[in-house]
């Protein structure tokens, strides 16, 4: 394994050679440090962990504190892969001023490479003011989960020319604010194309298609750990759920059967001494 961190710098390098970028998410030490090992370039600390490990129905209840115990977690596991942690609804909305103290406190107490949040030109200006400060910053534009209800659901975003010219605009300006990346979430395939040229900085897709200069999925879908939904732009890469659920089940009937534990997973004590103990007892 390379004994350096991917950096900034080293994902400009890929979006100027045509190296395609990989990403996953991870919430916590035990799947980073397995991403880490498979040199994922990006992991992203999402506030995806409101549905996927909190139980809740969208990101909005997810706090700073909640991100921040997650992302000291995932931060002590990966020493390979830049780690990107997502900042929540409300934690960049109401100033920059606010926004730039929130984002410092991601980067000092959890050890993060960078922040990521969602919106356009609204938020340039906090933008501007993390950069200044020394925070890397993530952009995500398309469909934002954090504005799912002014979106009206979960739906591809920038089908007509309005709304396409405007992801065109806000990417130019978070371009220009000076993001590290950005994301594109379910977004038609040519109009991504699009943006990922004229951008200075790497795009990252998800449900973009495939000529953006990365890819990013979340590390439970691909792995196929759920099946109640599968979005349209995920590929299961493994079909974990059945091989858990089959594992899990087999304890079930070792223990109840006392076949779990044998013998080797226990460990001895000699005659003399037991004797010796039983008769104390007595």
């Amino acid at each position: 394994m390379n004994n350096y961190r991917v950096t900034t710098a080293t994902l400009q390098q890929r979006k100027k050679t045509k190296t395609p970028i990989t990403m996953l998410t991870a919430y916590d030490y035990s799947m980073a440090r397995l991403l880490d090992a498979a040199q994922v370039d990006m992991i992203l600390v999402g506030d995806s962990l409101g549905n996927v490990v909190l139980g809740y129905d969208s990101t909005l209840p997810v706090t700073m504190e909640d991100m921040i115990h997650h992302g000291k977690a995932v931060c002590r596991g990966a020493k390979y892969s830049f780690v990107v942690v997502d900042m929540p609804f409300m934690s960049y909305q109401v100033s920059p001023e606010e926004a730039l103290r929130n984002a410092g406190r991601i980067m000092k107490e959890t050890g993060a490479q960078a922040v990521k949040l969602e919106g356009g030109q609204a938020v340039v200006e906090a933008v501007r003011k993390m950069v200044v400060a020394g925070i890397p910053v993530v952009g995500h534009l398309g469909l934002t989960p954090q504005s799912v209800n002014q979106l009206g659901g979960f739906k591809v975003q920038g089908r007509d020319a309005q709304t396409a010219q405007q992801l065109i605009a806000d990417a130019k300006a978070l371009s220009d604010a000076g993001v590290t990346a950005i994301t594109l979430e379910c977004v038609p395939a040519k109009l991504a194309a699009k943006i990922t040229a004229v951008v200075r900085v790497p795009t990252i897709g998800i449900g973009a298609g495939n000529v953006c200069d990365g890819q990013v999925l979340v590390v439970n879908d691909m792995l196929g750990m759920y099946a109640d939904f599968t979005p349209k732009f995920v590929k299961q890469f493994a079909d974990l759920k059945t091989v858990m659920l089959s594992a899990v089940e087999a304890y079930k009937v070792a223990v109840v059967q006392r076949t779990f534990p044998a013998e080797e997973h226990g460990f001895a004590i000699g005659d003399e001494s037991f004797g010796k103990t039983i008769r104390r007892e007595s």
